[in-house]
């Protein structure tokens, strides 16, 4: 009998949490249906999105958060919404990446690309850190300039831990120059005599979003959008081995600051072996589902059927989380950071345009 009552509080319970989310959860939705109608309605105007439904959703979560602070009613909700519902978007990314066709396109270029990845991370994250800016920040700018702009920021993000300010910040900025990119790097075709292949090269380098390279590489012709979303779809690929990285890094340091309050008395042994045991917290679970959901869509064990809705529900649930991340985000602390972000973000910009310029001349 006691057992059957504890059975019971423990659904009430848990039915009453579930409860508690769902006003949150319908106010991101709400942000989350405007933001992709502001979107379909690029599309309709100019073939392709300009400013993305995600970056509209933090800005339209932003907007009501400035003009009115949700209550209790409403945070947990919200909270879900920017981490558990972005873990999810996360690993189902996964499905969408074939490792194959990232192999067909030539060892030189595939490791031209990684090898462009890995030091613009290092000089991304060096710089930031230069110019004042907190490790985490640093770590998503570096992340989003070096990868895939604001996909790569919302990936790290639950893995560092990092709060909503500094996820907001680093998208923000990253989404104003990734549209100024798409405007301004047509122009560089004439300007640098670029072939059709070495412009798709270099947009896809340069260019942050998937959509955006699109945008870049039509008026260039065919072949040069095809190679931009080949080389832009290798840089998405490095998302996972860095994510991973950095999931492994942070968990040794939070072991490593475990022993040590552990030696000074600050915690009891028996709760930094409780911490010590648990392997599957190296890796977070997301991410160990984005990689297992990449291998099986490399054996085609994923049907092609099911890629277009696993991606939509991905994409959908991401702007979730953005809108989600606007709603928790006070713009006044924007404010305190934003010359320090830009300066960060552009400054990094620039030096991977022109590492990417001086990397497509070996490509004919």
């Amino acid at each position: 009998m006691p057992e059957q009552q504890q059975d019971q509080g423990q659904k009430q319970g848990t039915l009453k949490r579930i409860f508690l989310l769902i006003p949150g959860i319908l106010l991101c939705g709400m942000v989350t249906i405007i933001s992709l109608g502001i979107q379909a309605a690029e599309e309709r105007v100019f073939d392709h999105p300009y400013i993305e439904a995600l970056v509209v959703a933090i800005l339209l979560g932003m907007a009501v958060r400035t003009a009115w602070e949700p209550s209790e009613r409403w945070r947990s909700g919200i909270a879900f919404s920017a981490k558990q519902l972005l873990e999810v978007a996360v690993m189902l990314l996964g499905a969408s990446i074939s490792f194959a066709a990232i192999l067909a396109s030539g060892w030189l270029l595939i490791g031209a690309i990684a090898a462009t990845v890995v030091i613009m991370l290092a000089v991304s994250y060096g710089l930031a850190r230069l110019l004042g800016l907190k490790t985490k920040l640093a770590i998503l700018i570096a992340c989003g300039n070096s990868i895939c702009g604001n996909s790569a920021i919302a990936a790290v993000a639950p893995v560092i831990e990092a709060d909503g300010d500094d996820i907001v910040s680093s998208i923000s900025f990253t989404a104003i120059l990734g549209v100024l990119m798409v405007l301004g790097l047509p122009l560089l075709i004439p300007l640098l005599k670029l072939t059709a292949t070495q412009y798709g090269i270099l947009a896809g380098l340069t260019v942050y979003a998937v959509p955006q390279v699109l945008a870049a590489t039509v008026p260039a012709g065919i072949v040069s959008t095809q190679i931009g979303t080949l080389v832009k779809l290798v840089r998405v690929l490095m998302l996972g081995p860095i994510v991973v990285g950095l999931s492994l890094f942070v968990a040794r340091r939070r072991k490593a600051n475990t022993k040590a309050n552990t030696r000074t008395g600050a915690v009891d042994a028996g709760a930094a072996k409780a911490a010590a045991i648990s392997p599957f917290k190296l890796v977070p679970w997301f991410i160990i589902g984005f990689l297992v959901l990449a291998a099986l869509r490399s054996f085609q064990l994923v049907p092609d059927i099911a890629i277009a809705p696993v991606t939509k529900t991905a994409a959908i649930l991401t702007v979730v989380s953005m809108a989600a991340l606007g709603l928790g985000v006070d713009v006044r602390v924007l404010s305190t950071v934003g010359g320090r972000v830009t300066a960060a973000v552009t400054l990094s910009l620039m030096l991977l345009l022109g590492l990417s310029i001086g990397l497509v001349h070996f490509f004919k």
